[in-house]
């Protein structure tokens, strides 16, 4: 049960690895464990959105047809991240400072491939999981050592 409900914190946007791993082995949970069904949740609502997006924008161009598009600053800011270090930044950076699940989002909405999305968020992923997880582990046994 308790792995469950890390599956399912990793898997919901803005609660993500960051915070899931962590918990889950402060809790006592086996650190490697955690890690892969970290990863795993959130890797799956982040294939289900790369899956899903062309419906998504379907839908959106449906919905605003005739009518102005205005350019926000949010995405301005997006695009200048994106100009600055690319999908491979972006989605890097994602999990410490907007989210995974932004961070694909922004990048296919910006035209990156969803193969390209796939990899990189994979990639992400991993390594977020790996550090968020051996920092725990490592920081954890530092504290209650006797």
């Amino acid at each position: 049960m308790n792995y469950f409900l890390v599956f399912l914190g990793a898997a919901i946007p803005w609660l993500e690895l960051g915070l899931v791993i962590p918990l889950g082995i402060i809790s006592g949970l086996n650190p490697l464990a955690v890690i892969i069904v970290g990863f795993i949740g959130n890797m799956v609502t982040v294939l289900a959105l790369i899956i899903g997006y062309d419906k998504f924008k379907l839908w959106l161009a449906k919905r605003n047809e005739g009518k102005e598009q205005k350019v926000s600053k949010r995405s301005e800011r997006a695009k200048a991240l994106w100009d600055k270090y690319g999908l491979p930044g972006m989605l890097m950076l994602g999990p410490i400072l907007i989210g995974t699940h932004v961070a694909a989002f922004i990048g296919m909405t910006l035209g990156a491939s969803k193969f390209k999305t796939t990899i990189w968020s994979t990639i992400s992923i991993g390594v977020w999981a790996i550090i968020f997880g051996v920092a725990t582990s490592l920081g954890f046994d530092f504290f209650v050592r006797e």
